[in-house]
């Protein structure tokens, strides 16, 4: 039992990257922690940690045994499931997250469907317009929009956006309509910090990213509102395609420098590595990949995807 929780902590350690992240995930003290990464280190006869008082790295012979000890958990935690009939039908809680507009626009009737499908799963849903660290915080998957650098995550990607300009046709009836992003400087525009947290946009010129930096007259923290501002006339502003085609498609806003516009992004369904992954887990991935990959299918703007070129992140 000793072996085990070592290997527990060890492991929760490894991934957190703190001793007292660990000890929160898994309801210890600091000083139970480093007991149990002393005795294991002990018992190896070597670190597995270099720390100091403001950094804490896995050693080489860590980094050798971590996955051996997620191989050996993930071992247990299959049998112990598997000897009480969890693998034959989906049970348990689930976390997932993703950003405030996805969530609304398309994973809510995702999750009510899964729900109704598997009664005996529950879920908890988080919108969160921040990355969230799914480790640290206990959420068991999530829906990502931009590139992957985190080499711990298992993605399974279920489509594309784009970042594009959008402004209603009375705006560009009154103020004209730009030709090209320098035009921008012209114009009112209505900044959202999530695509411009430094209030420039990223375009495409013959292939090659430029940003250009401006003054926004309106700045704003929240997606919908933004693009409500601008359906009201009030400026330009920048949003996900799928967040505006439907809009779009309506005649409510129009694209504006279509032809600057951003590589598409992918988007993924994503969860931490491991040896197995849990049956609510698989379930739900398997269930929703499908019908995420489908909503955004029906929210694609003419064009998205016309050149494949590699995503900028978001």
């Amino acid at each position: 039992m000793d072996r085990l929780h070592e290997l527990e902590v060890f492991v929760a350690v490894a991934e957190a990257g703190s001793f007292a992240k660990a000890g929160t995930r898994l309801r210890l003290s600091p000083p139970a922690v480093t007991r149990a990464i002393s005795a294991l280190e002990e018992r190896l006869g070597a670190r597995v940690f270099n720390r100091t008082t403001r950094s804490l790295t896995i050693t080489d012979v860590g980094q050798r045994f971590l996955e051996n000890a997620r191989r050996i958990l993930s071992d247990l935690d299959a049998a112990e499931k598997e000897a009480v009939g969890e693998t034959a039908v989906p049970n348990g809680h689930l976390t997932v997250t993703a950003s405030v507009t996805f969530g609304r626009t398309a994973l809510g009737p995702v999750v009510c469907a899964f729900l109704n499908k598997h009664p005996r799963v529950t879920v908890s849903v988080l919108l969160l317009d921040r990355i969230a660290n799914l480790v640290e915080e206990g959420i068991d998957v999530a829906v990502r929009i931009g590139p992957l650098p985190d080499s711990n995550l298992v993605g399974k990607k279920i489509g594309t956006v784009r970042r594009i300009l959008v402004a209603s046709p009375d705006y560009l009836r009154r103020r004209g309509t730009p030709k090209i992003p320098a035009d921008l400087r012209l114009h009112s525009l209505i900044a959202f910090t999530g695509l411009m947290p430094n209030r420039e946009w990223r375009f495409l010129d013959s292939e090659k990213g430029h940003s250009i930096s401006f003054a926004p007259r309106l700045e704003i923290n929240d997606a919908a509102m933004s693009i409500a501002a601008a359906e009201m006339g009030e400026g330009i502003t920048v949003a996900l395609s799928y967040m505006v085609a439907d809009k779009i498609r309506d005649g409510r806003l129009a694209p504006v420098l279509e032809e600057f516009t951003p590589s598409p992004a992918p988007v993924n369904i994503v969860y931490p590595q491991s040896r197995l992954i849990s049956p609510k887990m698989r379930a739900f991935v398997d269930f929703a990949a499908p019908r995420l990959r489908a909503t955004l299918d029906s929210l694609t703007l003419p064009g998205a995807n016309a050149k494949g070129r590699q995503a900028d992140g978001l």
